[in-house]
């Protein structure tokens, strides 16, 4: 797999130095007088040398030999550590969210070259991404003790962060959480006593500590998700100087053998099995309505995690899509439509296979520019100094982040089961990388909450916030780019095509509301996956409408012969195509949501599977 790590910075370029201003950002108090946007260039190019050198030759490793649990304990690729120090030690990774390191990036910064390093090898990410997540809560909402101790560890990455919210019988419902944090003589430290599963990085051995970031309710807590709550569990305790102390009864009780990320150990973990688990709270004491802060504060994490899925997941697209234009210029078969009695062509020469090739790339390119223009807007809430800004932003990443996480993960496997057809049989080989790349993808629908509940999460409240006003003003700014065509002539095509499905989706907007009014939620839950789709598609046909004005600019100012000629009129073939063969996909969907069938929920339960 390491050689066939593909990747370029080229559209990470256009994104970061001419699509969004990165300037505002860089100007802010907290990065001011740091890099400039030309600096992006060196950035980029030095975090993609890191990843093809010193992290994709680790990928077959990580799949081939996979985690091995022993013992109770968690024995991965030998390689893994020295990639993950590498990560680590060059600042490519924790560090940036230390809010006292200078030589700190934007997120959009950093997670632009993450998706190298994720593409590189995915089980390997998994190891340091949560980290960066947990040390913000920390941040966020620990007490001294907790900051002194913990965070300076963790930002260097010589120690490692988890997110511990599913249980064995809780799964997504996390009301039924049964995890208990009893209290003890001391304030703030409470025993902890439960299992969770699934735990990405649960246990390992590359890092000498982990901190798991952990749900449990407290004796008394207020029944459902309401009683919360959100603790620091350390595998190790720490003394004062801020060594490693005794162990603190978490323990590993088995790994997950998974499709793909054989590399990534996804623990069982135990808390407490001899009474002597030690956990410190994050934020209040619940008050007498037994009302904890956990979810709260672990949104704060899931959010961005969720964000860092739809990024894996165009990750894994993108090296799929350029292992797959790289085969395609290769592979010598059949011969040219245009030419029929000529000699056999590379297959990039067949209709089909540019379809395919074409459409993998409009797909990739509406992603990665959903996922780095939402994480564009956490930078300006995070530091830009206007209040309206920052509330606009708020609201903004209140929409995209559902639509990040599912419909980015939904179709990027759609990208790389198109990348393995365009091998042919060789793509189904294990000896060519789009087979791991699939099986490494599979996870990204279900991770952070499975896309259904995304769905219903931008359906059933996103769509509804405050009223509506929300989502009206998200929809209100494609309309607004769409109705501004009066010097756009040479896109006039293309803006009728974008303001046809406006209209269309605008439909699909009345009669979701009409069932909305009518207390027709079973229709909403039936249709609520088709409908993120369809407001997916809408929102990467804007984005990419909005990059291709900019490229046929600058394709007028430099002129066929340019060596970069190529890669703007690719950015407007991929708007072009995009509005042309995905965006009508809102018709169909229209169709059916007018028809309001229900044979899903009407069927009888046992005319589902095989009967016996």
């Amino acid at each position: 797999m390491s050689s066939n790590f593909l990747h370029s910075t080229r559209d990470h370029k256009f994104i970061l130095k001419e699509w969004l201003d990165l300037e505002q950002i860089l100007a802010t108090e907290r990065f001011a007088g740091g890099y400039s946007v030309d600096d992006m260039d060196f950035i980029l190019d030095n975090a993609l040398k890191g990843a093809r050198e010193m992290i994709a030759p680790t990928c077959e490793d990580s799949d081939k030999i996979g985690c091995r649990y022993e013992n109770d304990k968690v024995i991965t690729p030998p390689s893994m550590r020295e990639a993950y120090y590498f990560i680590q030690n060059n600042g490519l990774c924790t560090s940036n969210y230390d809010p006292q390191d200078s030589s700190a990036v934007p997120l959009c910064v950093l997670w632009s070259w993450l998706e190298y390093l994720i593409g590189a090898n995915p089980s390997l990410s998994t190891l340091y991404l949560a980290c960066g997540g947990a040390a913000g809560l920390i941040e966020d909402f620990g007490n001294d003790y907790l900051k002194s101790t913990f965070l300076p560890k963790m930002y260097s990455g010589e120690w490692a962060g988890t997110m511990d919210l599913t249980e064995p019988s809780a799964g997504s419902e996390l009301a039924n959480l049964a995890t208990r944090a009893l209290p003890t003589d001391e304030p703030g430290v409470y025993k902890i006593k439960g299992t969770k599963c699934f735990i990405s990085g649960g246990e390992q051995d590359i890092t000498e500590n982990i901190i798991h970031l952990t749900l449990a309710r407290i004796e008394g807590g207020a029944r459902g998700t309401a009683g919360i709550s959100l603790f620091v569990v350390p595998k190790y305790l720490s003394d004062e100087s801020g060594n490693l102390g005794r162990f603190n009864d978490v323990t590993c009780g088995g790994i997950e053998h998974k499709l793909g990320l054989k590399g990534n150990p996804t623990c069982i973990v135990n808390f407490g099995e001899d009474n002597n688990c030690i956990g410190y709270l994050l934020g209040e004491v619940p008050g007498e309505d037994g009302i904890g802060q956990g979810l709260m504060q672990m949104f704060n994490m899931m959010n961005e995690e969720r964000l860092m899925t739809g990024l894996s997941a165009t990750a894994l697209a993108a090296v799929a899509y350029n292992n797959a234009a790289d085969y395609a210029r290769q592979r010598i078969q059949g011969k040219a439509t245009t030419n029929p009695k000529g000699g056999q062509v590379a297959i990039i020469n067949h209709e089909d296979i540019r379809r395919s090739l074409l459409m993998q790339k409009a797909y990739i390119e509406a992603f990665r520019a959903m996922v780095i223009s939402t994480f564009y807007l956490v930078d300006i809430k995070n530091h830009h100094g206007d209040k309206e800004v920052v509330k606009k932003a708020k609201d903004r990443i209140e929409i995209n982040t559902p639509l990040v996480k599912a419909f980015c993960s939904d179709f990027a496997l759609e990208c790389i089961s198109s990348a393995l057809q365009v091998y042919g049989g060789y793509g189904f080989s294990e000896e060519y990388p789009c087979a791991e790349l699939y099986r490494d993808a599979r996870i990204y629908p279900i991770w952070e909450g499975t896309n259904y509940i995304q769905s219903m999460d931008l359906v059933g409240r996103k769509m509804t916030m405050k009223k509506g006003q929300v989502f009206g003003d998200w929809l209100a700014e494609i309309k607004a780019f769409a109705g501004n065509t009066q010097d756009n002539s040479v896109f006039a095509a293309d803006f009728a095509i974008l303001n046809k499905y406006i209209n269309v989706y605008d439909e699909i907007q009345v009669i979701l509301n009409t069932w909305r009014a009518e207390s027709r939620e079973d229709l909403v839950k039936v249709f609520a996956t088709r409908l993120l789709h369809a407001t997916g598609k809408l929102f990467g046909a804007k984005l990419l409408l909005e990059m291709a004005l900019i490229a046929q600019v600058k394709c007028n100012e430099l002129g066929t012969d340019h060596y970069d000629y190529p890669f703007y009129s690719g950015k407007v073939a991929s708007a072009r195509f995009y509005l042309r063969n995905i965006l009508p996909d809102l018709a169909a969907t229209l169709e059916i949501v007018k028809n309001a069938d229900t044979s899903a929920v009407s069927i009888d339960e046992r005319a589902l599977g095989v009967i016996i």
